[in-house]
């Protein structure tokens, strides 16, 4: 639909993989070297420049890769949110998706001494065997294309408060279009952009917590699941003010959330006119 194109247009304008004439930019041609949607593909350019390229190739293979989560069989259900939540991170499901792809491949490294194979061990978490064997190939693939074009691959520092907030950057630079407010503190989530109101999906690491974030980065949005939210990290206001274009700022639809936001740009701009000075 004539629609669809533009928002895709668009979409990429404010990504800054479009030149002024409506063609790929520099920035575009290089995203558009890796087999992946767009928003990410950003995602992990900017890990480059916020040193956890590691990190985010495993995000970027495991939303990729088909879902890892098996379903549980009837009567079971209990047990397997138990075993999945071994694998929660307190910063959200990209980070969860880490640990869950980090334990598999340490489990497929040392199999062959501990007598325990990666399907056995999938199977007893409640996990896709296949799925995250697929997570390993692609981003063996796209670890192979940052090196072929000669882009730098930062060393693993998962765990540290540094990497952690280096990683919210790297995704809010590509999904800063994927951002969702809770308005009543319930889990009732308005996202900036469509002002639809969704909820988390069940197989999120917050669905169900004490602690629901109030400002979160979602990967996908389903219409069919409930209007539901999946892959959900929490973000703050002042991260998304420091890295969001300006330009898709202005062009978002009146609300509380964007009334808030405006008051974080505002506290921040002095900051930011001063180290320009600096610069």
């Amino acid at each position: 639909a004539p629609e669809s194109l533009m928002q895709a247009l668009e979409d990429l304008d404010y990504l800054a993989a479009l030149d002024n004439d409506g063609n790929l930019s520099e920035f575009g041609i290089i995203m558009s070297e890796f087999p992946l949607e767009p928003q990410l593909s950003k995602s992990l350019l900017a890990s480059c420049e916020f040193e956890c390229v590691d990190e985010m190739l495993t995000i970027a293979a495991m939303v990729t890769a088909p879902n890892c989560f098996l379903q549980a069989p009837p009567g079971t259900e209990e047990i397997a949110l138990s075993c999945w939540r071994r694998f929660s991170h307190p910063a959200g499901d990209h980070f969860t998706l880490i640990n869950i792809f980090n334990a598999f491949r340490d489990v497929s490294a040392s199999s062959t001494d501990q007598g325990c194979s990666p399907e056995r061990w999938c199977q007893d978490w409640f996990l896709s065997c296949p799925a995250l064997g697929m997570a390993r190939a692609i981003r063996a693939e796209l670890l192979h294309t940052l090196r072929r074009i000669e882009l730098p691959v930062s060393q693993p520092r998962f765990g540290s408060t540094e990497n952690a907030l280096s990683i919210q950057r790297a995704l809010l630079s590509g999904y800063f279009m994927h951002v969702a407010r809770d308005v009543d503190g319930s889990g009732n989530y308005l996202m900036l952009t469509h002002r639809q109101v969704a909820q988390l999906h069940p197989s999120s690491s917050y669905h169900n917590s004490r602690r629901v974030p109030e400002w979160v980065l979602f990967h996908e949005f389903s219409i069919s699941e409930d209007n539901s939210i999946r892959v959900v990290s929490e973000i703050s206001p002042n991260l998304f003010a420091e890295l969001v274009p300006q330009y898709y700022f202005s062009n978002l639809p009146p609300s509380e959330s964007k009334d808030i936001l405006q008051e974080v740009i505002n506290h921040l701009a002095p900051a930011s006119a001063r180290k320009e000075e600096q610069k």
